[in-house]
């Protein structure tokens, strides 16, 4: 790989993707032979949380440097972003899951706007920013899949702020202040898990994961390093600039199979007893569950559990198309393997996990 640059930004650098990405820099993608060579003396420079953990990025090369900061401070902001003129910025700081939706707009929202601000004085050369698929929500039938051309149909508190944001980055863009691509992400797996993937894997295990419906709602999911893979082409590929792309595996996958494939490993690879039943609801639990999380969001509140359970009966899909035209993404790694990958580091650090 080669940035044309010595240095990169990368904000969340301590986060379950951000990890992820940095150490893609470091040591490159083995699954990617376009991408297979670190580009060598390359500077990373990290933003994480005051007070986070930063031993484990040092460790990583010593060419890596840690600045702390909040993006919702302009003021540090501004110090992530000094000296970096001609850098590439990968922006994979946000929130998913606040305490109170307020934190929605002004992390993912005014920490973005103020992050691109100080990366355009810094005369920052690309900014690639992580999105997702909520500002395109739910798929209106069960066969359609998104791509770049569909219309925003945000879902929720969540889906709202990141909708916000990726026009907000347009505004930067369209008045020629820096290069951006926007790279919108579905449910995305592997190595460096927070607590939630590993409580996923354990509720297969004990069989009380839920399945709402018949299990068949396609969902799109993209193992850390295929989306890696795709934020570091957006951040090379010269033409990107100003475009979005959808990253994700090469196919959806039915809720079944996720499930399915994750027993299965549990038990013909990791040794697991696995109890081979679900928590089977009907679709009407997600629909209350919706209802439920809408009215709590609206008055600020916010629910992890029950937003979770709203999504479980929906079908959330994407076309990869335009990435493998433009980009010349190739997603090297399937389903069964990237959940290989994400239990065996699961087992191989029990007690660890990314902020």
């Amino acid at each position: 790989m080669n940035f044309d640059t010595p240095l990169v930004l990368v904000t969340g650098a301590n986060g379950w993707l951000g990890y992820s990405l940095v150490k893609a820099l470091v040591a490159g993608l083995p699954d990617c032979e376009a991408l297979r060579h670190p580009q060598q003396d390359l500077k990373i420079r990290c933003f994480v949380l005051p007070g986070s953990d930063e031993k484990s990025l040092k460790a990583l090369s010593k060419h890596i440097e840690v600045v702390s900061g909040d993006l919702r401070n302009p003021e540090d902001c501004a110090r992530f972003c000094q000296g970096a003129e001609g850098a590439i910025l990968f922006h994979t700081a946000g929130i998913i899951h606040p305490q109170k939706t307020d934190e929605f707009y002004q992390i993912n929202v005014r920490g973005t706007e103020n992050l691109l601000a100080s990366a355009h004085r810094a005369l920052v050369k690309r900014a690639v920013v992580m999105s997702s698929n909520s500002p395109c929500g739910c798929n209106p039938h069960s066969d359609h899949l998104f791509d770049e051309t569909s219309p925003y149909n945000p879902y929720m508190g969540y889906g709202r702020s990141k909708m916000q944001m990726e026009l907000a980055i347009k505004t930067f863009f369209d008045a020629g202040k820096l290069e951006t691509v926007i790279i919108r992400a579905p449910w995305f797996y592997g190595p460096y898990q927070p607590p939630r993937q590993t409580l996923f894997f354990e509720m297969i295990r004990t069989g009380k994961c839920p399945v709402v419906g018949d299990g068949n709602n396609l969902r799109s999911m993209a193992y850390t390093d295929n989306l890696c893979q795709g934020m570091i082409l957006a951040g090379i590929t010269p033409a990107a600039k100003g475009e979005t792309y959808w990253i994700a595996d090469e196919r959806p996958y039915t809720m079944n199979e996720v499930v399915d494939t994750v027993e299965n490993l549990l038990e013909t690879e990791f040794n697991q007893i696995c109890r081979h039943t679900r928590l089977k609801l009907p679709s009407f639990v997600s629909e209350l569950a919706l209802l439920v999380d809408g009215s709590l969001q609206a008055i600020g509140v916010y629910q992890q559990k029950i937003h979770v359970l709203s999504e479980m009966n929906k079908t959330i899909a994407c076309s990869i198309v335009k990435a493998e035209r433009e980009l010349n993404y190739q997603p090297m790694i399937d389903l069964k393997e990237g959940m290989r990958r994400s239990l065996k580091w699961m087992f191989d650090n029990k007690n660890t996990t990314a902020s």
